[in-house]
C-alpha cells in the first residue's frame, strides 16, 4: 500500500453487530470506510475483553481494504504472529503494554506485517521518540482505552501537533483513536492526523439494512476535515 496522507476513515467494528460481523464489514466498505479497525482488548491492560486471533482470521475474508489490528493487551509479544497469521495488515502495540517496544515492533515486522506503536493519553511522547523510525504508524489515544463511545480528551490535539513535528518527513501516519466525531475530527486533522478511527460515531443510527447511515456518517467526518 503506497504511503499518502490523504484522511482515512477506519471504522472500529467494536461498534458494530457483533452478530452480524461480516455483514457489517461489507457495509461499511460498501458505503467508504477506507480501512477497518479490530480493537483486540484482554480484560487485564484494559477493562474490556474482546476478540482474539480467531476473530481476525474470522474477519479477514470480509475485509477487502486494509484491516488495522489494535492490540490492547499484556504481555503482546506471544499474539504478535498468531495476529498476523491471521491476516492483520497493521499491528499495533501499546509502548506501556510491556518492557521492550522495541523488540515488540522488531516481531511485528518480523511476521511481515506493518508496525503502530500506541500511546495512551497520560504517556509521554518521549516515551516513542527512539522506535520512530521502526514505524508505519504511531497511534494517538484520545480516550482511554478499553470502552467506545468515550469523550475525547482534547489534550490528544496538542499531542498530535507535537508528533507531526517529531515525525518530520517519516513516512509515518498519525492515527487518533477516540472520541472521533464531526466536530473533534477537523482539530486532530489540522493539527496533523490522517487516520481517524470512528465506532459510534460512524455506526449510530445504521443496520446492515440501512447501511446509507453508515456512508453518511462517515461523509459528515470527511466534510468536517475538508474531505
Amino acid at each position: 500500500m503506497p504511503f499518502d496522507r490523504s484522511v482515512k476513515i477506519a471504522p472500529s467494528i467494536l461498534s458494530a453487530d457483533f452478530a452480524n460481523f461480516g455483514a457489517e464489514i461489507r457495509a461499511i466498505e460498501d458505503q467508504g470506510a477506507d480501512w477497518v479497525h479490530v480493537d483486540v482488548m484482554d480484560g487485564h491492560f484494559v477493562p474490556n475483553l474482546t476478540f482474539g486471533p480467531p476473530a481476525v482470521k474470522a474477519f479477514r475474508p470480509h475485509v477487502t481494504t486494509f484491516m488495522d489490528v489494535h492490540l490492547m493487551i499484556s504481555p503482546v509479544d506471544a499474539y504478535i504472529e498468531a495476529c498476523a497469521e491471521a491476516g492483520a495488515d497493521m499491528i499495533s502495540a501499546h509502548v506501556e503494554a510491556g518492557p521492550h517496544i522495541h523488540r515488540t515492533l522488531q516481531a511485528i515486522r518480523g511476521a511481515g506485517c506493518k508496525a503502530g506503536v500506541c500511546v495512551n493519553p497520560g504517556t509521554p511522547l518521549e516515551a516513542i521518540e527512539y522506535v520512530l523510525d521502526m514505524v508505519d504508524m504511531v497511534v494517538l489515544m484520545t480516550v482511554n482505552p478499553g470502552f467506545g463511545g468515550q469523550k475525547f480528551i482534547t489534550s490528544g490535539v496538542e499531542k498530535t501537533r507535537r508528533l507531526r513535528q517529531m515525525i518530520g518527513d517519516r513516512e509515518v501516519h498519525i492515527q487518533i483513536d477516540g472520541g472521533v466525531t464531526p466536530e473533534t475530527a477537523p482539530l486532530v486533522v489540522e493539527a496533523g492526523a490522517d487516520v481517524l478511527v470512528a465506532g459510534s460515531a460512524v455506526f449510530k443510527g445504521g443496520s446492515v439494512e440501512t447501511p446509507e447511515v453508515y456512508g453518511q456518517n462517515m461523509a459528515a467526518i470527511r466534510t468536517a476535515v475538508g474531505g
